[in-house]
């Protein structure tokens, strides 16, 4: 399990990350969202031990981090190095060498899973390839902790399958956490059970992300009198508001019964409640702290 307790990070004289806490519990899968530049992969570091927080406590099984935890978490960062002109096997000893826990039956039923010939340098693989070699590497160490930074940047939709799979298989079996941070929305809201939306070095909000889904909601409505009036100049929280024809489109933040039924007093002739993603929340959340659509990259 992850503990992130009022940490902070500064570089410079920028302020990069401000009193943030968060928790990863162990058998979970969080997904870390936010804007780029909002210090995500700076968050992610500190935890791996990569870099010190200024302020605040970071808590990895319950310890700080140290030679002794390391050997029990990985960190797979957006950007790979791997050491020069070494073969997937001279990479695999050296994993074996470093973590207590080096699986050599699984690295070798990875290997065969994901078709990598072992002998070849990865310095010569494609980017899809050496992602599926870091993976297989420290899928193969059985982290109690695994830490992702754009995860599956650069594999193609059945390799991404796979590796969601084995991820989700280790959470269950081992209850390993996985902190996880990635601009593809669609593929955190497969995977995680649990966000964070991070803006500039600040927690917007965190919730279990079925419960975040049940706090907003998409209505579609249409009026014949002065309801779109009355909506306007009530209390609800819209997030956002799109007149489509004579149907209005709203994203209303708040208790489900309470928001319907509060539109409900202002007679509709249509009202349904839509799906809701966790692209168009994330998206809604950001445009009410200022941040423009056009700003947000979504894969």
């Amino acid at each position: 399990m992850i503990e992130v307790n009022g940490i902070e990070k500064s570089f410079g004289n920028n302020n990069i990350i401000r009193d943030v806490s968060f928790s990863v519990k162990a058998g979970s899968i969080y997904g870390l969202l936010g804007s780029n530049g909002a210090g995500k992969t700076t968050i992610m570091r500190m935890i791996a031990g990569i870099l010190r927080q200024d302020k605040g406590g970071i808590y990895v099984l319950n310890e700080q981090v140290d030679v002794s935890i390391k050997q029990r978490m990985v960190f797979i960062p957006d950007i790979l190095y791997f050491l020069p002109q070494y073969t997937m096997r001279q990479l695999a000893n050296y994993y074996a060498s470093f973590y207590e826990n080096w699986d050599e039956e699984r690295y070798k039923n990875l290997t065969n899973l994901f078709h990598i010939d072992e002998n070849k340098k990865v310095s010569h693989f494609s980017k899809g390839l050496q992602r599926q070699v870091i993976f297989i590497l420290s899928l193969s160490v059985k982290p109690d902790v695994l830490i992702l930074d754009e995860p599956f940047d650069g594999l193609d939709a059945v390799v991404r399958k796979k590796v969601r799979s084995l991820i989700i298989q280790d959470v269950a079996e081992r209850e390993m956490s996985v902190l996880l941070s990635s601009h593809n929305l669609r593929e955190v809201e497969e995977i995680c059970d649990h966000v964070g939306i991070l803006h500039q070095g600040e927690i917007l909000l965190e919730r279990d992300l079925d419960e975040l889904k049940e706090d907003v909601h998409k209505v579609q409505v249409a009026f014949k009198d002065s309801g779109e009036r009355l909506i306007a100049a009530s209390d609800l929280e819209i997030l956002y508001k799109e007149k489509r024809g004579s149907v209005l489109l709203l994203i209303v933040k708040g208790d489900e019964r309470k928001v319907m039924n509060d539109i409900e007093k202002f007679g509709p002739v249509l009202m349904d409640r839509l799906p809701l993603t966790l692209e168009e929340i994330f998206i809604y959340e950001m445009e009410g702290v200022g941040y423009a659509i056009e700003n947000i990259i979504l894969i």
